[in-house]
């Protein structure tokens, strides 16, 4: 079986790789929209952690609807919440048997209801997989310490694949530094190097 793992870089989605490696043939694939070097970072991730890479192109209307949002909220949980929902349906349309992403119990975005992930499966005929669904960050924390190298740094300051720091870059070009730092407070983000 083969699954496709939506993958930033970030411990949660290579927690989530790993855990996938025994019962599937994973490969890690970076869904963006070619901002910066985001792809460039996801890709040394997985290269590291010796996983199969792709990088996968969004529509650029994804990144406009994702953007106008933040700006309307002050905030950027909506709008990150948009990019992966269009991120797994993208991915979901690649004729794998699953797409999984690194979605944790307790995380405040991006999440994935019961009901959206059994549209998707629907919809694709492809199972949704969120291997970390049933562990808090104080488990995954656990977990990463014991199997990976981690670095932890500011948002804006770490070289990561997320769909924070594209959209970052976005509303910044759009709107300039003083909305982008409004609508982005700055919080503690991880990159992986490797494993231990």
């Amino acid at each position: 079986m083969r699954a496709r793992v939506l993958f930033s870089g970030g411990k949660d989605s290579s927690l989530a790789a790993l855990l996938l490696d025994r019962f599937y043939d994973v490969t890690l694939v970076h869904a963006g929209f070619g901002v910066g070097d985001a792809a460039d970072h996801a890709a040394e991730t997985a290269s590291e952690l010796d996983f199969p890479f792709e990088r996968l192109e969004l529509d650029e209307t994804v990144a406009d609807e994702a953007v106008a949002q933040m700006r309307e909220d002050g905030f950027p949980r909506n709008g990150i919440q948009i990019v992966h929902e269009a991120a797994l349906e993208a991915v979901a349309e690649t004729g794998f048997d699953a797409v999984a992403d690194g979605t944790r119990r307790d995380d405040r975005v991006p999440t994935v209801s019961r009901a959206w992930a059994q549209s998707l499966e629907e919809r694709h005929d492809v199972d949704y997989l969120s291997p970390l669904a049933g562990f808090g960050r104080g488990a995954v924390d656990r977990l990463a310490d014991a199997t990976l190298e981690v670095e932890e740094g500011p948002a804006r300051d770490l070289a990561k694949g997320d769909y924070e720091g594209e959209l970052r870059e976005l509303v910044r070009d759009a709107e300039g530094d003083a909305l982008t730092e409004e609508i982005f407070r700055d919080r503690v983000q991880t990159r992986v190097t490797g494993r231990r």
